[in-house]
């Protein structure tokens, strides 16, 4: 099978060589690439509405949001034909259908090969090349209609699914409607009799963390459905109370899933599961657009500048093209896509972290908008990591706050650990001048801790039944949109507990 693999990365190389050539040459790549934008964009309707015809008017095209621009996103107002809507995951706000065309497939199809062929060149010596890529239930029944992507692999062009084909790892009607019990437990069957699985590709990685919580739950039920078919060695591993999961997965070599901001504590999680995979971020991969791309032998993540044209906004409002950015420095993203989306505030920021050939690699740092202010509070993501951080909870616990607005607006703390944390949270919590002033004024109740030992199994299920895809729904420390449907749902199962430490 590795003449196999070293066969496909061959391949990919022509793919991977023009990258390379283009990071050496970053505004003249840019530059040609805005161009090509550019003239999509006088042939698209938004672009004729504006009445813009010169690229050196470029910057007179509005920065936008979704919101600005959805009436200009259906079929008749692009220049190119939609091949189908894909949905945001809609973590920070309302879903999104994003349209997809065949040059922003292609784009994707692109930065798969350039990651593949890093992979293949300067990681892990694959052997297998067996990979689960995300695959997530359909939320449809049999006699409706499938909208969108079904898993990672449909990013990718057909000739490339073609080939990877053989190397899928799928549990038995995946893409099929199916409760997410069913799903889950298919799941993991297929998971566990994988002794060869190599490659894991998720999003988020806390829909691997509950699949291994499952598994480990589950795993006497399991290993008596599977024992004819699993080796005794991998059976009697299914006996032990606490598994070993690099032993259950002997030639697994890389994970690859969301890493940074909301993300990081989950995968501190999944190092303690396996220390020693590659567990390689993802970077900054949304369903708009494929920003940067992980490369090994860049040591970070490097922009995908012949797919994407890209502009960075300071905190000031000041403009800056790739090849003016400032080493150290944080900006919030601005792209322009092949799918018909021009000068688009992606709400993500980024670090400059260090170059790479001529061109400078980017560190997600979270979303700009990361805030949570139901009466003034004024929560953010930056403050709250590091209120958890001081509870001292193992790294391995999960975390969430929640903004609710029943019976009265107050935060609910989602965890699975059992400890007695209420009250230190809310002293943490009051070191936020504006959450102290909010509770002294009445306008807060005080924190709830909400404690279940399979608190992500409940949330997963509550996001499956609001018709999010599994694969794709975060656990950040901080939630901005109130969840009272879950919340109140749960009140019986799980065991809350608040205090008050304000005093008047």
């Amino acid at each position: 099978m590795r003449w196999l693999i070293k066969g496909f990365g061959a391949l990919l190389a022509p793919t991977a060589h023009q990258f390379y050539q283009a990071l050496s040459q970053p505004q003249t790549t840019q530059r040609s690439l805005q161009t090509e934008l550019f003239q999509q964009f006088v042939r698209s309707g938004y672009g004729q509405s504006l009445n813009i015809t010169s690229i050196d008017d470029w910057h007179q095209i509005p920065i936008v949001t979704y919101e600005d621009i959805s009436p200009w996103l259906d079929p008749e107002q692009s220049v190119d034909t939609i091949l189908f809507y894909e949905k945001t995951s809609g973590s920070s706000g309302p879903a999104k259908r994003i349209p997809y065309t065949r040059a922003l497939r292609k784009s994707f199809n692109t930065l798969f090969c350039i990651w593949a062929h890093d992979l293949i060149t300067h990681g892990p010596k694959f052997e297998t090349g067996k990979v689960y890529m995300c695959i997530s239930p359909k939320l449809i029944s049999p006699d409706e209609t499938a909208e969108g992507l079904e898993d990672d692999s449909d990013y990718l062009d057909p000739w490339l699914r073609w080939l990877l084909k053989p190397f899928l790892v799928s549990p038995p009607d995946a893409h099929k409607p199916q409760p997410p019990d069913i799903f889950q437990t298919n799941l993991c069957k297929t998971l566990l009799l994988e002794e060869n699985l190599e490659t894991i590709s998720i999003w988020s990685p806390s829909f691997l963390s509950v699949q291994l919580d499952y598994i480990q739950t589950h795993r006497q039920q399991l290993r008596s459905q599977l024992i004819h078919q699993l080796s005794p060695a991998r059976a009697q591993l299914l006996t032990h109370k606490t598994i070993n999961w690099e032993a259950l997965w002997p030639k697994l070599k890389l994970i690859s899933c969301w890493d940074s901001a909301m993300a990081a504590d989950q995968v501190s999680s999944l190092k303690t599961h396996f220390p020693n995979t590659l567990i390689q971020g993802k970077g900054l991969l949304a369903t708009e657009a494929p920003m940067t791309v992980p490369l090994v032998e860049a040591n970070g993540c490097v922009p995908l500048l012949n797919e994407v044209f890209f502009e960075f906004e300071d905190d000031a409002g000041q403009i800056y093209l790739l090849h003016e950015l400032a080493l150290g420095q944080t900006y919030s993203v601005i792209i322009s896509q092949k799918g018909g989306l021009y000068r688009y505030r992606m709400r993500d920021r980024i670090e400059v972290t260090h170059y790479y050939r001529a061109t400078p690699c980017l560190r997600f740092l979270g979303r700009s908008n990361a805030t949570s202010d139901m009466v003034g509070e004024k929560l953010t993501f930056a403050f709250v990591s590091q209120a958890l951080k001081q509870l001292g909870l193992t790294t391995t616990a999960f975390q969430c706050l929640v903004p609710s607005q029943r019976p009265y607006p107050h935060y609910a703390f989602l965890t699975d650990s059992p400890a007695d944390i209420t009250t230190a949270l809310e002293q943490h919590l009051c070191q936020s001048f504006h959450y102290r002033q909010a509770r002294l004024l009445g306008q807060l109740q005080p924190v709830q801790v909400h404690y279940s030992s399979d608190m992500q199994q409940q949330l997963m299920q509550y996001h499956y039944q609001q018709g999010k895809r599994l694969g794709d729904v975060k656990y950040p420390c901080l939630l901005t949109t109130p969840m009272d449907t879950f919340l109140t749902a749960k009140a019986e199962d799980i065991s809350p507990s608040a205090v008050s430490i304000i005093q008047n």
